[in-house]
């Protein structure tokens, strides 16, 4: 059973991610070019000159903020931005789109065309002000999420079907060859944004067919959970004890949304998240 938590309308809601320190949750509005978030029952909201799509938790009155030129430091209260890591300026037609702390520290933020364009994409960890590239030549690249004890990364380059699974090491680097986690290329749906629960389970949003299905941490399917939303794009835990899970949607590229397109929903469940990895900036 799923509720609205926030009926302001977002063409394309995506990055959502609870802060453990401040109890509240962020998300974006990637196309609007804008963050938003509630707390004591006020709507805030963040606007930007550009794309933003991505943040993780510095510090309980600082986030890191992934947008189209790069890798801020952003101040909660007044707004102030500080580069940490620019990308490569030849890379203008493209933006960041799916992010996530990890268990080590690090951030892993993808990104891609502006228009989708095939293979122009990438993934890049961003470890103690240091950003590395990990993997290249993808389209959307998104279900950036990582399994409760840090040995593992998942990932996915939607157009695929196809959800991979990377073995990592003490620092959270990658080793060894990606593997195949979930291949639901046969099912006409594509993998957008995941999270993993505290049991290791992999919740996956599924764009265009309103749910989000959850995989046993060898692969197997479980179960799915449905939203309104047409267009669900990602799942975040937060709330009390991390049962909650807040799913973004959007109505990019409907011809006639309905009222339910666009806004973010919460569902709770029988299972818990963990909270969100803090993310280690200096060297």
């Amino acid at each position: 059973m799923s509720t609205v938590f926030d009926a302001r309308i977002c063409e394309l809601g995506e990055g959502p991610f609870w802060h453990p320190g401040r109890c509240q949750l962020f998300w974006f509005d990637i196309l609007g070019k804008r963050m938003l978030s509630r707390r004591d029952g006020a709507d805030l909201e963040w606007k930007f000159n550009e794309y933003v799509s991505a943040a993780g938790w510095i510090d309980n009155d600082t986030l890191l903020i992934a947008s189209q030129s790069g890798l801020y430091q952003f101040e909660i209260a007044s707004g102030l931005r500080v580069l940490l890591h620019s990308f490569n300026a030849e890379k203008c037609a493209t933006r960041t789109n799916d992010g996530r702390a990890d268990p080590q520290g690090g951030f892993w933020i993808s990104t891609m065309g502006t228009s989708a364009q095939e293979g122009v994409g990438a993934i890049y960890r961003f470890h103690r002000g240091k950003l590395t590239k990990l993997y290249s030549g993808l389209t959307i690249p998104n279900s950036i999420c990582f399994s409760p004890d840090g040995h593992t990364a998942y990932y996915t380059d939607s157009p695929t079907g196809v959800i991979m699974r990377q073995t990592l090491d003490a620092e959270g680097w990658p080793v060894g060859v990606a593997s195949v986690f979930v291949d639901i290329s046969g099912e006409g749906m594509l993998p957008d944004g995941s999270v993993v629960d505290a049991n290791g389970g992999l919740w996956n949003a599924r764009w265009g067919a309103g749910l989000v299905a959850r995989y046993f941490p060898n692969g197997d399917f479980d179960r799915t959970v449905k939203v309104p939303g047409l267009l669900s794009s990602c799942p975040a835990f937060g709330g009390k004890d991390f049962s909650s899970m807040f799913v973004t949607t959007a109505r990019e590229g409907l011809d006639t949304p309905s009222p339910n397109d666009g806004k973010v929903y919460e569902l709770i469940l029988d299972v818990c998240g963990i909270p969100e990895h803090r993310i280690q900036v200096g060297a």
